[in-house]
């Protein structure tokens, strides 16, 4: 399942102390590969791309970087839902007193930007972990950012939802599959894929079950570009639009595997994150 680290927390932190990141290998991030085949992406041409940070739970090493979230409103967030389940965490969100919203900083250890704590945090209520049907939870920020850090969302309907789009996944995670982390902001570019080729990927079983009502995946048909453990809850857009975030996956960036996304247009969102 492409969680955020919580496959590899679960087994290490009764042996690590959790101010270390537990999935930092010793192996540097490649410069020229990313969340799986893509590239470097400057934050100021997506500000809208930020991340999620607790040192306390996951250590310093890369400014306590978890997983990804997309700014909606100036004072809203996007995540994974099951970015913030206490598998990940360890407590609920809103005792973690460090949780913090990463924005304006291509490099998680860089200078510039804002970390910004996290005031609120909403778990969609149909939200099934067993399924990660409903995999969205909204953060409320304790300082509003520009209006230019606000991506428009896709609404049910948008061309941008058509089989064959491309779309662009970005995040901070895993670069190669095997706990390579990036420092940077990466990007991948992928192709949106019809739901009966998601359904044939996932029909159910030990890889998971898609479901196409509050779903989407995307890929590349020869592998290779993929997101990763830590880019859960970053988000996919298309034609300038957000149409998913970083959700589930057997593997990273294998050709029959693809990435599955919340398909945004297909959960219900609470008043003042549209």
């Amino acid at each position: 399942m492409r969680r955020p680290i919580a496959g590899i927390v679960a087994g290490l932190l009764g042996m690590l102390s959790v101010a270390a990141w537990p999935l930092a290998s010793g192996a540097r991030a490649s410069t020229d590969s990313v969340i799986i085949g893509g590239q470097p992406v400057l934050i100021d041409d997506s500000p809208w791309v930020v991340a999620l940070s607790s040192r306390d739970r996951f250590g310093g090493m890369r400014a306590g970087q978890f997983c990804g979230g997309v700014v909606v409103a100036p004072d809203k967030v996007l995540t994974a839902a099951h970015c913030l389940g206490r598998d990940v965490l360890g407590t609920p969100p809103g005792e973690l007193g460090d949780l913090r919203v990463i924005a304006g900083r291509s490099a998680l250890v860089g200078m510039g930007g804002q970390e910004i704590r996290v005031t609120s945090a909403w778990t969609n209520p149909s939200y099934d972990p067993a399924t990660n049907r409903g995999d969205l939870a909204v953060l409320t920020l304790a300082t509003r950012l520009p209006a230019d850090h606000v991506i428009k969302i896709a609404p049910k309907g948008d061309r941008a939802y058509t089989a064959g789009t491309s779309a662009s996944v970005y995040g901070w995670g895993d670069t190669t599959g095997i706990g390579t982390y990036a420092t940077s902001l990466r990007a991948a570019t992928v192709g949106v894929l019809a739901d009966a080729a998601c359904e044939r990927a996932y029909p159910g079983g030990a890889d998971g079950t898609y479901e196409a009502a509050t779903m989407l995946c995307a890929g590349d048909p020869r592998g290779g570009r993929d997101a990763c453990q830590g880019d859960s809850g970053g988000p996919l857009v298309a034609r300038g639009k957000l149409i998913g975030l970083v959700s589930w996956g057997s593997g990273c960036g294998q050709a029959e595997s693809p990435g599955v996304y919340t398909r945004i247009s297909g959960v219900l969102l609470p008043v003042g994150t549209r």
